[in-house]
């Protein structure tokens, strides 16, 4: 008998909790150590508690919530150490990603990788526009964030590899909302050039990328990473 194809597994509303609650981990919208209650949760997404509980244990599985009781968790939060580790692991698997999307990617998706730049740097013309400090600035640097990270996952899909896609698809909850703090506090102080020159890097990243040079861009994008992450964790133990 010949094979037949699979069919798509259907969605359950134990799936939508865990998207809808892991999202709100990575943009920080659920904060570090915030406690939140299996009730809570349900109430909030207006559906029973049940979906809410095989959530939060594949959430517990990502790390990302650790339990506290029967019926209640906490948003997971790292040390200094672990964290410092955690961002080394990142910055490997991100480069890995850079070679194979230089050596595997096609037109389109270099296409949608450039405009993703260009839609960014459009608003980057405008931040400069702007007052610093501003609530406008706040916009714009939440519209330009999110464009990287779909930069980065334009990045991580053009490689092809599904294992490392969901290794990176973990590592980019641990740390969305922190970069998002780091970069508004650098785009109203004094350190607002160098976070410019990081920003241009992705441009580097993406001809590496577009000219299919693959040691190029794992370097580029071992070096980017690595500097994104040194100023998150400067930024979160500041005290």
């Amino acid at each position: 008998m010949a094979a037949l194809p699979q069919l798509p597994a259907p969605v359950t509303l134990g799936d939508q909790a865990y998207a809808a609650i892991r999202e709100a981990i990575v943009t920080g919208s659920l904060r570090r150590g915030e406690k939140v209650t299996e009730r809570g949760l349900a109430e909030s997404l207006n559906i029973s508690a049940t979906p809410v509980r095989e959530a939060l244990r594949r959430l517990e599985q990502d790390r990302l919530v650790e339990r506290t009781g029967p019926r209640s968790v906490r948003i997971a939060e790292f040390g200094k150490d672990e964290l410092r580790e955690f961002t080394m692991i990142e910055d490997v698997l991100r480069a890995l990603a850079a070679r194979l999307a230089a050596e595997k990617s096609t037109a389109a998706q270099r296409r949608a990788m450039a405009g993703c730049l260009d839609e960014a740097d459009a608003l980057r013309a405008e931040m400069r526009q702007v007052a610093p400090g501003g609530e406008r600035e706040r916009e714009l640097v939440g519209e330009i964030q999110e464009l990287m990270r779909r930069f980065h996952l334009l990045v991580d899909e053009a490689g092809g590899n599904a294992t490392l896609i969901q290794m990176l698809r973990t590592v980019d909850a641990f740390g969305t909302a922190e970069r998002r703090d780091s970069v508004l506090s650098q785009a109203r102080g004094e350190h607002r050039e160098r976070l410019d020159e990081r920003y241009g890097q992705h441009r580097a990243i993406f001809a590496a990328i577009a000219a299919g040079d693959g040691d190029r861009a794992e370097e580029l994008m071992r070096a980017h990473s690595h500097d994104s992450n040194v100023s998150r964790i400067a930024g979160r133990f500041l005290d």
